[in-house]
Parts: C-alpha cells; sequence; structure tokens
C-alpha cells in the first residue's frame, strides 16, 4: 500500500467538482509558514548529504527525534481534542486533498479533509467551507459507510451540525456513535455542544463528566469549565480554566483557555481583567480572533471608544461573525454615530443571508436585531420555530422572551425570561430583561431586584442596555418604607390562606400563557392532545392572555451567549 505523505508545503486544488463553494480553494498558507518550510527542507537536504560522510554514532549515542511538521503537529491536536493552529491547519487541509487526489476511496482521508473543512469555516466565519465539508464527508461514507466503522466521518457530521447550530441532527450523530462505541472519546464534544444548544443542560453535564473520563488533559477541563459555568458555578469554572489553560500544551490550546478566562471576567463585570487576558491570548497566537473581539468589547466596558471601535473594525473584516457585527453596530448607536450604525445593521443582513444560504441558523442573532432594531413580530417568530424544534436553550428563552416583549407580549413574555434567569447561567442581559419586563407588568418590586442584579453582575453588560437598566432602576425609586407591612393588607382579610402561595403584583392579569401561536398559525395545533408543545416543562397549557399596550421601548442586550 502507498506511503501516505506527511506533509504538502503548498495547498492544492481540491478533487471535488468545482461547483458553488466547492469551488473556492483552501486559503494558502503564510509566507512565514512557506519560508519556515523551505529553511525546514534546505536543512533537511544538507543533513542527507551529510550523512554519506558522517560515521554512524555510536550504540549508546541517541539521536533527537525529528522535529515533527506542520500536517503532523495538526494531527496530533486532533488526536488530543485540542484545537490546531491556523497555519497547521491549512497545511493539513492541503496535504489531504493532495492525497485523495490519487487515492479517492480512502475513506478516512476524505473525513479528516472534511473535519478540517469544518474547523476551517468555523475559525474563519467563512460558511461556504461547511459545503465543502459536507461533500467530502459524504465521500468518505460512500468510500466506507458508518455501519462499516467509519464513525469518524459520523464524528464530522456532528460537528458540522454544530457549526451550523443544527444540534437536533448534531445530537443524532453524537448518539449513534455513542451507542456504537461508547468508549470512543470523539463522540462527546459533539454531544456536549449539541446538549447545550438545545437546553438539555443535565445530559451535557453527564457527556461532560464521561469525556472527563475518557480524555484527560485540558479539553477535557475546558469543557467542565463550561459546565460549570452554565450551572452558575462561577468559582468553580474560573478554577477548572486556569488550570485549563495550564494544562494547554500548544500555543492554540493556550490562547483557546486564556479566551476562556476573559470571557469569564466580563461576565463578572471585570473587563480591567478581562482585558487582560484577551491580551495574553493575543500575544500566544496572535491569529486567536476571537480574543481581538473579545478585547474590543473590554475596552468598550472601560470607556477606551475609540480603541474599541479600531479593535471591532478589525475582527469585523477578518472574522465577520454576525454578533461581532452587532455590537459594533450598538456601540456606534451608543455613541449617536447612527450612520455608522446603519452601515453596519446592513452588513449584519448581508451575513444573516449568506449565512441562510450556507444552511447556517443564525436565527438567534437575527431575532435580537429585529427585536431592537427591525421588526419584533419577526422576531417572535424565529424564535417560536426555534423553540418548536426543541432549541431551547437559556439563549434562546431569554431571546424569545425579549422579542414577546417588544412585540407586545410582556404577559407571555415573562415565563420565558424567568426560565432562562433560572437555567442557572448568570448572564446580566437575562436579568436585565426580566427586570424589564416585570417592570411592564406592574411586579415593582421583582424588578428592582432584577435590575439590580443584571448591575451588580456587570454594570456595563451593554453599550445601549446598561444605561437603560440604570434608568429603569431610578424610575422605580427606593422600595416603600416600613417593610412587608407598608407593602401588604394587614390583618385577616390580607393574609393568604395557609398553603396558599401570594400572588405577586400583576399576577391578577395573567393566565399561564401558551407559547405556541393560535391555532390557526401553527401546523402543529392539537397534536399534543390539551398539552402545549412550545410550553417550559412542568406548566400546563392555558388560554392565550390579552396583549400587553404597556411593553417598554427600552432596547437590550445583544452581548452572544
Amino acid at each position: 500500500m502507498d506511503a501516505k505523505p506527511q506533509q504538502n508545503p503548498e495547498p492544492s486544488p481540491s478533487p471535488l467538482p468545482p461547483q458553488g463553494a466547492t469551488a473556492v480553494p483552501p486559503p494558502p498558507a503564510p509566507v512565514r509558514t512557506t519560508l519556515r518550510r523551505a529553511a525546514f527542507g534546505a536543512v533537511a537536504g544538507a543533513v542527507l548529504v551529510a550523512g554519506a560522510v558522517i560515521a554512524v554514532p555510536d550504540d549508546d549515542e541517541v539521536a533527537a527525534p525529528p522535529t515533527p511538521g506542520p500536517v503532523a503537529r495538526a494531527e496530533a491536536a486532533a488526536a488530543a481534542g485540542a484545537p490546531a493552529s491556523l497555519s497547521d491547519l491549512t497545511a493539513l487541509i492541503g496535504d489531504r486533498q493532495k492525497w485523495v487526489e490519487t487515492h479517492p476511496a480512502d475513506a478516512p482521508s476524505w473525513a479528516v479533509l472534511g473535519t478540517a473543512y469544518v474547523e476551517w469555516g468555523r475559525r474563519s466565519a467563512d460558511t461556504a467551507y461547511y459545503t465543502r465539508a459536507e461533500q467530502a464527508l459524504q465521500r468518505s461514507l460512500a468510500a466506507q459507510p458508518g455501519e462499516r466503522g467509519n464513525v469518524r466521518a459520523w464524528v464530522g457530521l456532528g460537528m458540522l451540525a454544530n457549526a451550523r447550530n443544527d444540534f437536533l441532527a448534531a445530537k443524532k450523530w453524537g448518539e449513534t456513535v455513542r451507542a456504537r462505541q461508547p468508549k470512543d472519546w470523539t463522540a462527546y464534544p459533539v454531544l456536549i455542544d449539541a446538549y447545550n444548544g438545545l437546553g438539555e443542560y443535565a445530559a451535557a453535564a453527564k457527556a461532560t463528566e464521561k469525556f472527563g473520563t475518557l480524555r484527560k488533559g485540558a479539553p477535557a477541563l475546558a469543557r467542565t469549565s463550561d459546565m460549570y459555568r452554565n450551572q452558575g458555578w462561577r468559582e468553580d469554572a474560573l478554577a477548572t480554566a486556569q488550570e485549563a489553560a495550564d494544562h494547554a500544551g500548544t500555543p492554540a490550546a493556550k490562547a483557546a483557555a486564556l479566551h476562556r478566562l476573559g470571557d469569564l471576567a466580563g461576565e463578572r463585570g471585570e473587563p480591567a481583567e478581562a482585558l487582560a487576558q484577551y491580551d495574553a491570548a493575543l500575544r500566544t497566537d496572535r491569529g486567536h480572533l476571537p480574543s481581538l473581539a473579545g478585547r474590543a468589547r473590554a475596552l468598550a466596558a472601560l470607556d477606551r471608544t475609540d480603541e474599541a471601535l479600531a479593535e471591532y473594525r478589525t475582527v469585523t473584516t477578518k472574522f465577520p461573525r454576525p454578533e461581532y457585527v452587532l455590537e459594533l453596530a450598538e456601540l456606534y448607536e451608543s455613541l449617536g454615530l447612527d450612520g455608522d450604525a446603519r452601515t453596519q445593521y446592513t452588513k449584519l443582513r448581508e451575513l444573516l443571508t449568506r449565512a441562510r444560504t450556507s444552511g447556517v441558523d443564525e436565527s438567534l442573532t437575527e431575532a435580537r436585531f429585529e427585536a431592537d432594531h427591525g421588526d419584533p413580530e419577526a422576531a417572535v417568530e424565529l424564535m417560536r420555530t426555534e423553540w418548536a424544534s426543541q432549541r431551547r436553550s437559556a439563549a434562546v428563552s431569554d431571546a424569545l422572551a425579549w422579542s414577546l416583549h417588544r412585540a407586545g407580549r410582556s404577559e407571555e413574555a415573562v415565563q420565558y425570561a424567568e426560565r432562562a434567569v433560572e437555567t442557572g447561567v448568570r448572564d446580566a442581559s437575562y436579568a436585565y430583561h426580566l427586570g424589564v419586563i416585570e417592570s411592564a407588568l406592574g411586579q415593582d418590586g421583582p424588578a428592582r431586584g432584577h435590575l439590580e442584579e443584571a448591575l451588580r453582575t456587570d454594570p456595563d453588560f451593554s453599550p445601549l442596555a446598561a444605561p437603560l437598566a440604570r434608568e429603569a432602576l431610578d424610575e422605580l425609586g427606593e422600595p416603600a418604607a416600613g417593610g412587608p407591612a407598608a407593602v401588604r393588607p394587614s390583618g385577616p382579610e390580607g393574609a393568604p390562606e395557609p398553603g396558599t402561595p401570594e400572588k405577586r403584583a400583576g399576577d391578577e392579569s395573567r393566565t399561564e400563557p401558551s407559547p405556541e401561536p393560535a391555532p390557526d398559525s401553527s401546523a402543529e395545533g392539537g397534536k399534543e392532545s390539551g398539552k402545549a408543545a412550545g410550553k417550559p416543562a412542568g406548566e400546563t397549557a392555558g388560554p392565550e392572555p390579552a396583549r400587553s399596550a404597556s411593553a417598554s421601548a427600552a432596547p437590550g442586550a445583544s452581548k452572544a451567549p
């Protein structure tokens, strides 16, 4: 059997049919990488020539192992479950492209190429690579079906589904691999991302624990930190994230771990600490663009707006993820630069259209944009669809709540806002949204508490929404003096009956709102035999409430979850 080449200096054209996204060649290797490879080749040639005249070393002399090339480094990173550098990933893509040109029946190589395309698309925000990934993975399965042992292609399809935010499909692929090979650790990162995307946090925690038993080291620690963060255990999340950074073995893995520390600091309302961690990540890996976006966010929170705008402009050019474009647009708007904001909102719409064309579900970011800057009813429909498709994470609950509120349906919105806050994720924007919705319903006490929680969690959680949270809190004023006796009637007539929970202010008009649209607008109406298919677990369906006419017009935070 032919020996597989270890590395290929320059990526060659893909053997896939030259149509659509496949016609786009992979990114060329950076000049620095090319020069390094040339120098390595020259040194290697000199060593070979010298070997003809230099005596063989004695048995007690041990030659140093050869330095691994970029392809070997990328393969080693994948085997460890860690990210590879972009230059090494580029080399791996080129190597596998060249190999499958002459070995089209090599199913494992097609699977490696497909998963490399997924990673490149994710790391570059170029969704066209997802189309190439799907084609390569299907070629792999055509050469060797998954039922005959090609589970790596199934894992690749799960990774692709997660990258497209199709968490139900990712869950299917991950559970298929786990059922066949329960000790194959590669299925568990797919499952963890899928369960978190669907809001199945208990299942995500179990998958994280299993992953930790099968794959030790920085990747497992990073996943465990994320699990603690989703449960609201900030100290545990921080300690485990720091341990992951300490154990990271490559610059790319180290940068990802430092970025996680920056995110945790930002969520705690410590922008200076977040900035320090993002700077450390960028010193470790200059190509880690998510840390550049985090740096821009931290600079904005520190009122270093000129620097923040410069960083945002750079990152949205090099790494145009929709949520980053939305953040930049809202920063412009907060500064009164409405023309620049409109330019970014137009760019955002173009990116959302492009994502749909590539099969990527960006409805969460789109709903956040529509709720505050476009059509709230369109945002409601987007989030209704997500909820009906079992995508019920804290982020989706929050976005559905805020969209309903902005569309004038605060009574229906409150249950989703409560659900988002009660998941355990300590996101200041969730508390802010719940507080505003409660205020619109006349629930001043709870509203005051949640607005205070939002500002206590992160005083600068959004350049647009944080000032509005302070204004809303000022409008509510201080609670009435005298404690409970001043806000609740005394005596037998004012006291609740034993065992009967007290109603909150505004509950008189609340009738357990139905989270689904009216039957004439839902294709699924009547199928659940009395159950509301989209209703949060543990609640029964009730009649559709009257729409609120007192919804606040305050825009909300659009920070990525």
